[in-house]
């Protein structure tokens, strides 16, 4: 495990956009890999116009932020408004958009260090709940890694898809103070 002190965040911008893809396109050829298709499919990220315009409008905003591990981007946060397809939280919240991170710097925490660092930019901007929705499948494999990550499953919930199987989420929130 990498000592996560030496993973470096930096805010990214407009031209990462292509790295978000790289990211997304690694993890589901790695989902895919693992029979786990039904949670972001098996075609790359890369040429769906869909993410790709997902991808631009993430490296254009605000909430965009790398982890990198000796100059080289290891993973990806997103944080901003909760999505349009979970229970509305009750009071001012950060929301965890995207969390992914690339499957070469597997186990070397990554992503905790990025939930961390969602956590320290909740706290500075005074917000005292931090949530974040994922694939919820039959083992909870990704609900498990949340909650180790200091996170408790609240509201499971479901999202129609014309032409697609229905995909299973979960929200998760996290206390920050």
């Amino acid at each position: 495990m990498t000592d996560q002190q030496s993973i470096t965040i930096r805010p990214g911008g407009p031209g990462d956009a292509p790295t978000l893809l790289r990211l997304l396109d690694s993890a589901t050829a790695w989902l895919t890999e693992l029979g786990r298709a039904d949670q972001w499919g098996t075609e790359p990220a890369s040429i769906d116009p869909r993410r790709i315009a997902q991808a631009e409008a993430w490296a254009t905003g605000d909430g965009l932020y790398l982890a990198e591990i000796d100059a080289t981007v290891a993973g990806a946060l997103v944080v901003g408004a909760a999505t349009e397809y979970v229970p509305p939280a009750t009071e001012p919240e950060l929301y965890v958009n995207l969390l992914v991170t690339d499957r070469a710097y597997a186990g070397r925490g990554v992503g905790a260090r990025l939930l961390a660092y969602a956590a320290e930019l909740a706290r500075e901007r005074g917000v005292g709940l931090l949530r974040v929705d994922c694939f919820r499948s039959p083992d909870r494999a990704l609900v498990r890694f949340y909650e180790s990550c200091g996170f408790t499953a609240t509201e499971p919930f479901t999202v129609e898809r014309p032409g697609r199987p229905t995909w299973t989420g979960q929200v998760l929130e996290r206390r920050v103070g």
